[in-house]
């Protein structure tokens, strides 16, 4: 599959009835052109999608491409996990990786805007709508990771996970082995569960049992240790936790063993990430995953056929199944 081919100078300098050395100087702020003109050529461009080669203007060799992959928060193991993957994948393409860590960055539009000549495309999760990414970065391949369910705009891709199949997974084993009484241990404020915590309790409700969700208020290990600590008699009457993410389990876990509560004897523990981090703990994490590597190699391989062009309108996108990683914590 491809998308349609990129807008060339060529393109512009048809669509506004200039030269192509026109172009070149409006797009590069160069003299020699007056305002009106540039202003034409500017909004061509801008319509059309185009933006300056970077081959063109001789800061790479030809072949190389340059991906910005953006992140959340590098301090959350996922992250680090996934840009890994990515870097290995890219770098078997002969592709360079600008890693972009979004969460201490308070003018996303103005870093996109700077950034917008070093990059050929934009990998990972994206935040801003994309009407306005559009605006910054014309013409630039998009490939989402852990995409929403529906078609995206041209020039854009996605790999999308399919959390179902896993939580129907760990919720069946956890009634097979005796689960009567969960909880949901999300990372949202009170009465505003996120999506990921109502399909979870959308799977229990399936089979006769409604598990009440303790808010933690943040993803992070501190605050749903926190969240545990606070609704303790609540969570001494439960047999299993399904946390939001595994970083949330690692909170649950810290406080259950602090209080003297054991994992899994007392109490299983479930989490969503499928982090190798979750070895390293004692019990280690049960949880739910899609394969990283898999992951970032389908990004990768989408964003390869978006360059490449092709006659297929519709962006590359792909579908990855969460699913059940045993480990020793349910």
């Amino acid at each position: 599959m491809g998308t349609k081919r990129r807008a060339t100078i060529v393109d512009v300098a048809s669509a506004v009835g200039v030269s192509r050395q026109t172009v070149t100087r409006a797009m590069n702020d160069m003299s020699g052109i007056n305002e009106l003109t540039k202003q034409r050529v500017l909004d061509a461009a801008r319509e059309l999608g185009y933006r300056p080669s970077r081959f063109g203007r001789g800061l790479v060799k030809s072949g190389q491409q340059t991906v910005g992959l953006m992140v959340h928060n590098l301090t959350n193991p996922y992250y680090p996990e996934l840009a890994a993957a990515v870097v290995s994948h890219a770098a078997r393409q002969g592709w360079s990786v600008v890693l972009l860590d979004l969460s201490e960055i308070e003018d996303q539009r103005a870093f996109l805007t700077a950034l917008a000549p070093q990059v050929d495309a934009l990998l990972g999760y994206v935040t801003l709508p994309r009407r306005e990414l559009g605006l910054i970065l014309p013409g630039v391949p998009v490939v989402e990771i852990d995409a929403p369910s529906r078609s995206g705009p041209a020039g854009w891709g996605g790999v999308e996970f399919d959390l179902t199949p896993g939580v129907r997974e760990a919720v069946t084993h956890l009634i097979d082995h005796g689960i009567s009484r969960p909880i949901v241990l999300d990372s949202s404020q009170p009465g505003k569960p996120s999506a990921r915590a109502k399909l979870i309790m959308r799977e229990w409700r399936t089979r006769g049992i409604d598990p009440p969700v303790v808010h933690g208020r943040g993803d992070d290990v501190a605050s749903a240790e926190i969240a545990t600590v606070t609704h303790l008699d609540q969570v001494r009457g439960a047999d299993a936790i399904m946390a939001f993410n595994d970083y949330c389990a690692f909170g649950a876990m810290k406080a259950l063993r602090r209080h003297g509560l054991h994992v899994p004897e007392d109490i299983k523990v479930v989490g969503v990430d499928g982090l190798s981090a979750g070895t390293y703990t004692t019990p280690e994490l049960t949880t739910l995953g899609v394969d990283m590597n898999e992951a970032a190699q389908s990004a990768i391989s989408i964003l390869r056929s978006m360059f490449e062009g092709g006659s297929d309108p519709a962006p590359p996108r792909l579908r990855l199944r969460h699913h059940l990683i045993l480990r020793e914590s349910a």
